[in-house]
This record gives structure tokens, C-alpha cells and sequence, in this order.
């Protein structure tokens, strides 16, 4: 992994040195509206079922994003392995970098990356339905919706009823596109 560079960001593999950012991220409850229902993350007793990623800074797969201008912390995405071939996207960002455009910037660098250096020949990305934000991320770096699929869940968090929404990127649409 290198770091990356775009017009307002710079991602580079994260380090432990991170933790305490990640960890910020967690204990706010509107990032993590769409991934536990909002409840700040206790890392001491985090639900051993959590199925959402909460990097520690020694993650091979994710980097850090901090503004290029003044180095401050945004947040993190992921470019996470499933196969040779297909990685599966993430991200979390602080509420101050919302709405910015600042999710597809590092997305699209991180796409661009996988694609060209790491091999893959597909991305894919999954939210809930209801996350209009990220899926309109999604669509915006040229991701296409695959599918929706409804899972019962034991302690269902609200517009979890709506479903996960799918999209996927193939190398071969980003070199159309």
C-alpha cells in the first residue's frame, strides 16, 4: 500500500498512531446511525457479533484520511480483499467532512488505485437502504445497484426493514465510464 493523493485528501495506510481517531469515530452516534443504530461503540464490550469494521491502525487494507491542507483527521476507507480479484469498498467519515464530497473523492482514489495496482477486476459496497448519503457515494463514483436483500436481525435497528442495498464497479465499467 502507498499513500494516495487527491485535490483535498491524502490516504495513507493507517498506523496504530490512528487508533484514538478511529476510536472517535466509533463513539459517535450519528456515524454510526447506519451500522448499530447509533449507539457509541464500547470497544471493551463490543458485540462479538459486530459486523461492522473498527479498525485498531494495524488493518492492512485500510487508510486514514486526513485534509491535505492541515492534516486533519476525516476518517478512514477500507479497500478490503474478498477475493484475488474483488475487494469490497468502505468507509467512515467524520460528521465535519460530510456533505463535502469528500467520501467519493477518497472513494474514487481508492477505486482508481485498486484497479490499476492491487489487480482487482471488481468493487463492491453494501449499506443499508435507508443511507441515502452513502449510497448516493456509491452511485456518484459510478457504482451500479446489484441488488437488495432483507435479513431477519434479533435487535433490528431502525430501517433495517428497508434492507442492504448492493452496488458493485467492474473494471471494465470504469474503463468505459
Amino acid at each position: 500500500m502507498i499513500a494516495l493523493q487527491t485535490a483535498r485528501l491524502t490516504l495513507t495506510p493507517c498506523t496504530p498512531e490512528d487508533r484514538a481517531d478511529f476510536i472517535a469515530l466509533e463513539r459517535d452516534p450519528e456515524v454510526m446511525r447506519f451500522l448499530n443504530g447509533g449507539y457509541a461503540v464500547d470497544r471493551e464490550k463490543v458485540d462479538p457479533n459486530a459486523t461492522f469494521l473498527m479498525p485498531n491502525g494495524t488493518e492492512p487494507h485500510v487508510w486514514t484520511a486526513r485534509r491535505t491542507t492541515d492534516g486533519v483527521f476525516i476518517g478512514w476507507f477500507c479497500l478490503w480483499p474478498e477475493t484475488e480479484t474483488v475487494a469490497e469498498l468502505g468507509y467512515r467519515l467524520r460528521r465535519a467532512g460530510w456533505g463535502q464530497g469528500l467520501a467519493t473523492e477518497g472513494a474514487c482514489a481508492l477505486i482508481q488505485w485498486g484497479f490499476e495496482k492491487a489487480g482487482y477486476d471488481k468493487v463492491i459496497a453494501t449499506t443499508m437502504a435507508v443511507n441515502h448519503g452513502s449510497r448516493r457515494v456509491m452511485e456518484k463514483i459510478g457504482m451500479h445497484h446489484t441488488r437488495t436483500e432483507h435479513a431477519e436481525w434479533p435487535d433490528p435497528i431502525p430501517g433495517s426493514e428497508q434492507g442492504e442495498v448492493w452496488y458493485e464497479l467492474l473494471r471494465t465499467d470504469r474503463a468505459s465510464g
